[in-house]
């Protein structure tokens, strides 16, 4: 099999601002991230040769992005999957430049949430018989929070304290980036008291409903130079799914996404990466809660199986401590999930950081390396993750 490593690179990026953009409609969010995209490459639509538009829910084919973008006579594809589209996007697009099929692909994922009425993950799953009755996402994870508490002897306000000191690192990302939903930092009081969804989930423990768009710009490794003096590669790229029928066995203890664990070791494995604890400068993982954040960076290698409290509390995932930054724009947390943009959001903060161009001098990492992007459709026992690392 051969790896997509260093044969494809982004050139380009753009990003609305996330959140609740009730004097935008989804056309003008689309326009306003791809010519940012455009801009940043120096390029105009005619010279993109392959399309992408990544979306679940706001509309249903590539003339979504075609009509706005006033595209002519191109290839123009709509595709979705799961909180992950915005990243299947990229992989899709990437996977045929890479083939040689285009010398240039451009992918923009979009949501418009807010209009729709939508207030978030309602019930999910089907009814098995002799099983349980379908359950909501938040309630799933809360279960997967509870379990994770047991199986690793936290005592309740243990738990509660780790997935608020989650909250508290995310919001003071967030409250650094010009572009997330939530700019405030938030005090553990704060998070740890806030109203409970589903316990222990409270409403700091969960992301929101926002609206957004985001778009990148890919090419081949031999013509990025071409296009400017600092692209940023593709080092991986994968997307991984299993039966899904972790909530039907008997030996799945909600204390992990086994599906992240495949999908990391595919990932470093590609990506040439033997100690991710070490040689990762930051990952922007899928924190669509709290508890996702916790087990997915013990599913991903860089603490130890019911070790990473103690990360945590050693301020490991901070921003410039020196260890793994996680989700350095504030993640889904600030950001909230517009479906589409997501994936595409986290390209954006990955090629800014790697370029040394985050938006404000406190928010840029020192010499970033490696940028680990990780989104997941699914809940816990039925998880699909999807994607990339990029490095300079």
């Amino acid at each position: 099999m051969e790896s997509i490593k260093d044969r494809v690179a982004l050139i380009g990026a753009g990003c609305t601002k996330f959140g609740e953009l009730w004097d935008k409609s989804y056309e003008d969010m689309v326009i306003e991230a791809a010519y940012e995209a455009l801009e940043d490459a120096g390029l105009e639509v005619k010279d993109i040769d392959g399309w992408w538009a990544a979306t679940q829910d706001t509309t249903g084919f590539g003339s979504s992005i075609s009509i706005p973008l006033k595209i002519k006579n191109k290839q123009v594809s709509r595709v979705e999957n799961a909180c992950g589209t915005g990243t299947e996007g990229v992989r899709m697009a990437a996977y045929a430049v890479a083939a040689g099929i285009f010398d240039t692909a451009m992918v923009v994922g979009f949501e418009k949430l807010k209009d729709s009425g939508w207030s978030g993950l309602g019930g999910v799953g089907k009814v098995i018989p002799g099983g349980a009755l379908p359950l909501s996402v938040p309630g799933m994870y809360a279960m997967a929070g509870i379990r994770y508490f047991y199986q690793y002897g936290l005592k309740p306000q243990e738990g509660k304290e780790m997935l608020g000191k989650i909250a508290v690192k995310s919001h003071y990302n967030g409250s650094l980036h010009p572009k997330a939903h939530f700019q405030r930092a938030i005090t553990l009081e704060q998070a740890i008291n806030a109203p409970i969804l589903a316990w222990p989930l409270g409403l700091f423990d969960c992301c929101a409903v926002s609206d957004g768009a985001a778009a990148v710009i890919i090419t081949r490794h031999d013509l990025a130079k071409k296009y400017r003096p600092d692209p940023v590669y593709i080092k991986s790229i994968k997307c991984i799914v299993d039966a899904s029928d972790g909530y039907i066995r008997d030996d799945y203890d909600y204390a992990h996404f086994e599906t992240d664990r495949v999908f990391s070791k595919a990932m470093y494995e590609e990506a040439g990466i033997k100690d991710p604890r070490k040689e990762l400068t930051a990952v922007s993982l899928h924190d669509c809660f709290t508890i996702a954040e916790a087990i997915s960076l013990e599913d991903f290698g860089i603490s130890p199986a019911g070790k990473v409290k103690e990360d945590i509390d050693a301020g490991f995932f901070n921003l410039h401590a020196g260890g793994v930054a996680v989700n350095t724009d504030g993640g889904l947390k600030c950001f909230g999930h517009p479906v589409g943009a997501t994936g595409l959001r986290q390209m954006y903060e990955a090629y800014k950081q790697l370029q040394g161009k985050a938006q404000k001098p406190e928010r840029q990492l020192k010499d970033p390396k490696f940028m680990m992007i990780h989104a997941r459709g699914g809940w816990p026992g039925q998880t699909l993750p999807i994607g990339a690392i990029l490095g300079n």
